[in-house]
């Protein structure tokens, strides 16, 4: 009964041990830097406790990582593993958490990565050993040749005992040891004056390579004139690194970013119909929109990762179709009139009581209709800019089928210095089952004045007028005006 007492008490102190070990991730012995004199700690993304990633839309990101370390006291170089490739690291700070002594006396960043083309580089003027595999007798005998490495460029160039020999056949090569100052992947080494003993550091550090943006889907109903919108949000992160179980937080907004010299600049519902919460908490924040989601998530290296940004049913829609003018309309033109198209639009409301009322982040909204058989069909898409609440947006779908606009110039004189007078003719023809109404756009430069016209107008703009149009089913319908417009 002593000895399986004693086995108990011996299982659950290896299992406490373990739980110590993990829970404060003692780092590896420490080795000694044969450039520094200094010993070396490596720390990798094993020894991470917490994680935080703020992305922002113009391709970088802001990394807050927290690691448990044990370092030896006495100067040490510590390397910080597990970094992205594209890390920026002018921007690495770092800092201590709770109790613990360091000071940062240095910080490389070191990106000279092992392979086979830098250990033969950093062999040149040393001796290297060519292994030759030799078939005798149905077995395989290896051969060993001592060589003197003179020259990589474009190739190699050996001496072998007196002779120069180029490019020699070989199977593989042995080294006596790794050159120093090789590293298997990117890695921040910090000179560091330490008083030893447990320590908890915080490091950030802005990264290239990674970025997000929304993408929108906008079914609208049989009818037509209501839908459901789905936000997503798409992260791609190509920033050479793993983020495990990261706190996300997403940047909306344009943050001006400092360009490099000389190079080329190459994210509530309605009452009767509630929503589930969004997974995204979002904010105000400085003079941009902060979206921080609400559990860890984990982006791996060369990914891209969607997390729905909201979901909203109900969402009203006007369909509006627009006739667009010209400002090189208003000239002496001649020849037949002239055939336009008309586009198809869809306005809505980003409000609350139309199921949105969220600061919207730029990105691509597409449409799609549901046919009278349940089924959905694509019917256009268009790009949204960041919208805040309570604004109103457009999304041009197309070009109207069923609706043929023609435009004829019906008078042109010169009615004094610099002042002419123009007459338009617009013809609008409805093919379709249902009347519509179609807003016809007319740019005016200069001084202008609206001298007639067929249908009241609305001055949108100084230079700006848009006329409401309705057309009956299978019906003609013509607008026609006569503006004077002084240019000097």
């Amino acid at each position: 009964m002593k000895v399986k007492h004693w086995l108990k008490v011996l299982v659950v102190t290896l299992f406490l041990l373990f739980l110590w070990n993990e829970r404060f991730s003692i780092s590896a012995p420490a080795v000694q830097s044969p450039a520094t004199g200094s010993a070396i700690v490596k720390s990798s993304a094993k020894d991470r406790r917490a994680i935080q990633l703020t992305v922002y839309n113009s391709n970088r990101a802001l990394v807050h990582e927290i690691r448990r370390l044990d370092l030896p006291a006495g100067r040490v170089s510590l390397w910080f593993q597990d970094v992205p490739s594209s890390i920026m690291p002018q921007t690495v700070s770092v800092r201590r958490l709770g109790s613990g002594r360091f000071e940062v006396l240095e910080q490389n960043y070191e990106y000279d990565l092992l392979s086979p083309k830098k250990i033969l580089e950093k062999y040149l003027n040393r001796d290297v050993v060519l292994v030759r595999r030799v078939l005798k007798n149905q077995t395989t005998a290896e051969t060993r040749i001592r060589a003197h490495l003179l020259s990589t460029n474009g190739g190699t160039v050996w001496r072998i005992g007196d002779r120069i020999v180029v490019n020699p056949t070989y199977d593989y090569l042995e080294f006596p040891d790794l050159p120093p100052n090789l590293f298997a992947r990117p890695t921040l080494v910090w000179l560091l004056k330490t008083g030893g003993g447990p320590v908890t550091i915080e490091a950030s550090y802005l990264t290239t390579r990674m970025n997000w943006h929304a993408d929108y889907i906008f079914t609208l109903d049989t009818k037509g004139d209501r839908g459901e919108m789905i936000g997503w949000v798409t992260i791609d992160n190509q920033s050479g690194a793993t983020y495990r179980n990261a706190r996300l937080k997403l940047i909306a907004g344009e943050v001006h970013t400092v360009q490099p010299e000389r190079r080329p600049v190459p994210l509530q519902a309605l009452k009767e119909r509630p929503v589930p919460p969004s997974p995204f908490a979002e904010k105000a924040f400085f003079e941009y929109h902060l979206y921080t989601l609400q559990r860890p998530t984990t982006i791996h290296d060369r990914q891209q990762k969607q997390i729905e940004l909201f979901h909203a049913r109900g969402v009203r829609a006007e369909k509006q179709y627009i006739l667009r003018g010209r400002s090189w309309y208003y000239r002496q033109r001649l020849g037949e009139p002239q055939t336009q198209r008309v586009e198809v639009a869809v306005r809505l409301a980003n409000t609350q009581a139309n199921g949105l009322g969220m600061p919207l982040p730029a990105g691509i909204v597409r449409v799609y209709k549901r046919d009278t058989d349940g089924s959905s069909q694509f019917i256009g898409e268009d790009r949204l800019n960041h919208t805040p609440k309570d604004e109103t947006f457009f999304l041009t779908m197309g070009k109207a089928f069923d609706i043929v606009a023609e435009r004829r110039q019906t008078d042109f004189r010169i009615a004094g210095r610099c002042t002419y007078e123009m007459a338009y003719e617009i013809k609008l023809r409805n093919h379709k089952d249902d009347r519509v109404t179609i807003r016809v756009i007319e740019p005016l430069g200069g001084e202008w004045t609206i001298l007639h016209r067929s249908h009241e107008y609305r001055k949108l703009d100084a230079f700006t007028v848009v006329f409401p149009v309705t057309v009956g089913p299978d019906g003609e319908e013509t607008l026609t005006y006569r503006v004077q417009v002084r240019y000097c």
